[in-house]
């Protein structure tokens, strides 16, 4: 016993530490053939010698697993000790990363409606209730309260209401319009959630909303805005809207937005007014919501109008599926991200 485990602490690396735990412990091992011995004894002599042959195996064992630490040490400290890293000679040449279309469109977004007046505003994504809903004149028995569209969050404390997951970005004009005196002139962009999903939804996706209160307001002012943003997005001259009477709980008139397209090389290209497809949801905010904030309708107008970034991004840059923005593809990610140098300006065209 002493001449193996002498053995094993000289054993001059893992390799010959290896073939030694496999000489003594292996199938055809000293250790084991002693072991598979006891079988053979009598009773008597397997009670003498079995203590021994299994505290040889554990010895042998705790022996070899020392080594192998001691000599893994030794390498680990040999390499550190050896080994040199040039920090003068150039990086290897690896994958680099790319801006998300849905990141790019915000920064698009954020430089044309700075360009018009617009500050960004931001909420809380987990929103009361009464800032999602009952501020923007949805009443307790409204469509949108109902579980199937909107993902509702497990009360803080008993009694307690619910919150829920934002359904839209509107709550952020609630909280605008409750925490600063007009005029106000906002967008206010971030992830909303509801409960659908399918080629053209998913249950989180990005909208955008845009918010002016001022006195004077009315609808020619909200129709120039989206023309002039129209414009500049899509980077053409010739984006055509119509207006479509259309029903909101939070604006009166309501409008639904329409912009013209036309085919171009087998593509839908924005421009012209061969086809038109619905892009944005607007109108004059309600009186009551502007009362419900605090403010005078009498004295305070108002529009307001929103529409999907990831939407806005497809119709741009020509994708067809909505749920391929959040797969998290490479080769996706690769094929339409954007270069990180490619900050939108209005001087050099919003788009990349």
């Amino acid at each position: 016993m002493d001449d193996l485990i002498q053995s094993i602490d000289a054993a001059p690396d893992l390799q010959a530490l290896d073939a030694l735990r496999v000489a003594a412990l292996g199938k055809s091992g000293s250790v084991t053939a002693m072991l598979k011995s006891l079988g053979a004894m009598d009773p008597a002599q397997r009670a003498a010698e079995g203590p021994k042959i299994h505290g040889l195996r554990e010895a042998v064992t705790a022996a070899i697993a020392a080594k192998k630490a001691a000599l893994e040490n030794a390498e680990l400290d040999r390499r550190l000790a050896t080994e040199r890293l040039d920090l003068s000679l150039p990086a290897p040449v690896c994958p680099s990363g790319s801006v998300h279309p849905v990141s790019q469109v915000l920064d698009e977004l954020a430089e044309i409606f700075a360009d018009l007046g617009f500050a960004v505003a931001e909420g809380p994504e987990i929103e009361e209730q009464w800032y999602n809903f009952t501020a923007l004149n949805m009443p307790e028995s409204h469509p949108a309260r109902a579980m199937h569209d909107t993902f509702y969050c497990e009360p803080r404390e008993p009694g307690e209401e619910p919150r829920v997951l934002r359904t839209h970005t509107s709550p952020v004009q609630i909280r605008a319009m409750t925490s600063q005196p007009p005029p106000i002139r906002i967008i206010a962009p971030g992830r909303v959630y509801r409960s659908d999903s399918d080629a053209t939804h998913t249950p989180m996706f990005h909208q955008i909303e845009g918010l002016v209160i001022d006195k004077g307001i009315h609808l020619g002012h909200l129709k120039w805005t989206l023309e002039t943003f129209l414009k500049a997005f899509f980077e053409r001259d010739d984006v055509a809207i119509r207006m479509i009477p259309s029903y909101f709980p939070f604006t009166e008139p309501s409008a639904d937005v329409h912009v013209g397209w036309s085919w171009e090389n087998g593509r839908r290209v924005i421009g012209g007014s061969e086809n038109w497809m619905e892009v944005l949801g607007s109108g004059m905010v309600h009186p009551r919501v502007i009362a419900n904030c605090g403010l005078d309708p009498d004295q305070w107008q108002g529009f307001a109008f929103g529409t999907g970034v990831d939407r806005l991004a497809m119709l741009k840059y020509g994708m067809s599926d909505l749920r391929a923005f959040f797969d998290g593809d490479l080769r996706w990610l690769k094929h339409y991200g954007f270069n990180a140098l490619s900050v939108p300006t209005l001087s050099a065209g919003v788009g990349a």
